[in-house]
């Protein structure tokens, strides 16, 4: 397939997991009252999907809460392929402000993005801010402090000059975040995303969400599934074991790494967050859920050593 039929494919993953997102909100697996502005609506998802969706994103959001609390708020954050994410606006609401918040996507995701934000008046009244207008046009906006960029994430140059733009500061704490978009990306051009973060960035904390396993049965049929849907894993060489995506970070100048899989990660979810979850729905194949788990894995990595300290 060319690249650009790939990279429409790989845009429509993000209505995908905006749509599972908004599904398992909607039956209470946590509270997100800004996913209904760019979801609309949604078919009912199976009991193993919304549960993985939450380990996903619960375990996302403790870990940016534990960062923003150890810098104090004296941070940025650049959410990598963020599509429909919400967590600025969730962010907002809990009174945890950052110094800069940056969403990069393709400029197909992104123009969507802007146009919701632009009519939906709850999420533009939390970017803007006294004595600073809101830019926006067909691809981008910028707010004082949420900024939202349309750029390739394969083209380096591109990368850097939206990053300039952006008004980041490279000296601050800085917080990468990327849910299932590295492996969208030939290896080479992850690594030199990775790389480049790692000389730029004097305090980097990054955290990926990602396939693991993917040798296996079970990780051969996710490949096909996805690749019979137009998505080449093109990156699926660092997503062979957690050891490889803790590897990934490490060839390329980070200064540490770990990397569990999803089974690890719930087991250390509080377990009144976990006892509560599982009155929601009953899920008879506790198989396919532990297979879906021992197959996506949280890694984190950092720049400096201050960070090592944040896990779950």
């Amino acid at each position: 397939m060319d690249s650009v039929g790939n990279d429409e494919a790989v845009i429509a993953t993000n209505d995908d997991a905006s749509s599972c997102k908004r599904c398992a909100v909607a039956m209470g697996y946590w509270r997100d009252r800004y996913i209904s502005y760019f979801v609309r609506s949604t078919d009912r998802k199976a009991p193993e999907i919304n549960r993985g969706y939450f380990a996903r994103c619960v375990a996302i959001k403790l870990l940016v809460d534990k960062f923003v609390e150890v810098t104090h708020g004296n941070c940025q954050i650049v959410n990598i392929g963020a599509g429909f994410d919400t967590l600025y606006w969730r962010l907002y609401d809990e009174g945890k402000n950052v110094k800069g918040f940056v969403e990069l996507d393709f400029p197909g995701v992104t123009s969507r993005k802007c146009l919701y934000i632009q009519r939906t008046k709850p999420l533009l009244q939390a970017i803007s801010e006294e004595d600073y207008d809101v830019k926006l046009n067909r691809n981008n906006l910028h707010a004082h402090t949420y900024k939202l960029t349309g750029v390739d994430l394969r083209n380096i140059t591109e990368v850097e000059a939206k990053i300039k733009e952006s008004d980041l500061d490279y000296s601050l704490p800085t917080l990468f975040l990327a849910e299932c978009v590295l492996v969208y990306m030939n290896t080479s051009k992850s690594s030199q995303l990775l790389q480049w973060i790692a000389e730029k960035f004097k305090s980097a904390f990054f955290i990926n969400y990602e396939m693991v396993n993917l040798g296996d049965r079970f990780g051969e049929v996710m490949v096909s599934n996805l690749r019979s849907r137009g998505c080449d894993l093109a990156g699926a060489q660092a997503c062979q074991s957690t050891e490889t995506q803790r590897q990934r970070f490490l060839d390329v100048g980070w200064a540490g790494a770990d990397s569990y899989d999803m089974i690890n990660i719930w087991a250390r979810l509080p377990p009144e967050e976990i006892a509560r979850v599982m009155q929601i729905e009953l899920l008879d194949e506790q198989e396919l859920l532990q297979q879906l788990f021992t197959h996506y894995a949280i890694t984190t990595a950092w720049t400096d050593h201050r960070w090592s300290d944040i896990q779950l």
